[in-house]
C-alpha cells in the first residue's frame, strides 16, 4: 500500500468515526513515551494523566455507552501541558502528545472532521523535527531527502500503514487490545525513544 500522493490520506478519510478514533488512539499511544521522557527529565507534567485519558478512549471504543466527561478530561490534559515558557525540543514533543490526545477528545465530542489527518501529521512532524535536530542541514534539498530516506521516517510510515491495515482488516474493531498493543510499540516512541 503506497503512501505516495493522496493514497494514504484518502484511505484515512474513508475511515468511519470509530475507526478514525482507533487510528488516532494507536498513534497517540506511540507518542506517550516522548511525553513521559520529558516529564521525567524536566520534573514537569504527569504521564499518568495521559495514560488515564487514553484508557478512557479505549474504553469508549469498546463500550459505546461508557459515560465519560470529555470536557473534564480536556481540562486535565490542559493542566498537564509543559509550561509555555519552555521551548525545549522535549517540551515541543510533549505538547504534540497533548495535542494528539486533545484532538482525540474533540473527535469523541464530535467537533473534528479532519482530526485523523491532523494526528497523522503531528506524529510525522515530530519525526521531521527530530531528524532536523540530530542531522540538520542548511540545504533544503538535502533535508527533504533526509526526511524521505531516514530510517525513523520510514519506520513512521510503516507504523502508520500497519495501524491503518489492522483497522481495515478488522473494520468492526473486534481486536482493540491487539491494536492498542501495536500502538504501544513495546514502549518505543515515534522518535525511537523509550523510558526503559
Amino acid at each position: 500500500m503506497s503512501q505516495a500522493g493522496g493514497g494514504f490520506n484518502a484511505q484515512l478519510r474513508h475511515l468511519d468515526t470509530r475507526q478514525s478514533i482507533a487510528f488516532m488512539a494507536a498513534l497517540t499511544e506511540r507518542l506517550v513515551p516522548n511525553y513521559a521522557l520529558y516529564a521525567s527529565m524536566s520534573g514537569s507534567g504527569d504521564p499518568r494523566v495521559l495514560n488515564n485519558v487514553l484508557d478512557l478512549v479505549w474504553e469508549r471504543l469498546k463500550v459505546k455507552s461508557a459515560k465519560i466527561d470529555f470536557d473534564k478530561q480536556a481540562e486535565k490534559l490542559a493542566a498537564a501541558e509543559p509550561p509555555e515558557a519552555d521551548d525545549s525540543f522535549g517540551a515541543r514533543r510533549a505538547t504534540e502528545t497533548i495535542m494528539a490526545l486533545t484532538t482525540l477528545l474533540d473527535t469523541l465530542r464530535g467537533d473534528a472532521p479532519e482530526s485523523v489527518l491532523d494526528v497523522s501529521q503531528v506524529s510525522r512532524n515530530g519525526v521531521r523535527a527530530f531528524i532536523e535536530m540530530t542531522e540538520g542541514s542548511e540545504d533544503a534539498e538535502r533535508l527533504n531527502a533526509l526526511f524521505r530516506e531516514h530510517e525513523l521516517m520510514q519506520d513512521e510510515r510503516d507504523f502508520q500503514t500497519a495501524v491503518l491495515e489492522a483497522i481495515q482488516e478488522d473494520p468492526q474493531l473486534k481486536h482493540l487490545d491487539a491494536l492498542r498493543t501495536l500502538g504501544r510499540n513495546q514502549g518505543i516512541s515515534n522518535l525511537g525513544l523509550t523510558l526503559a
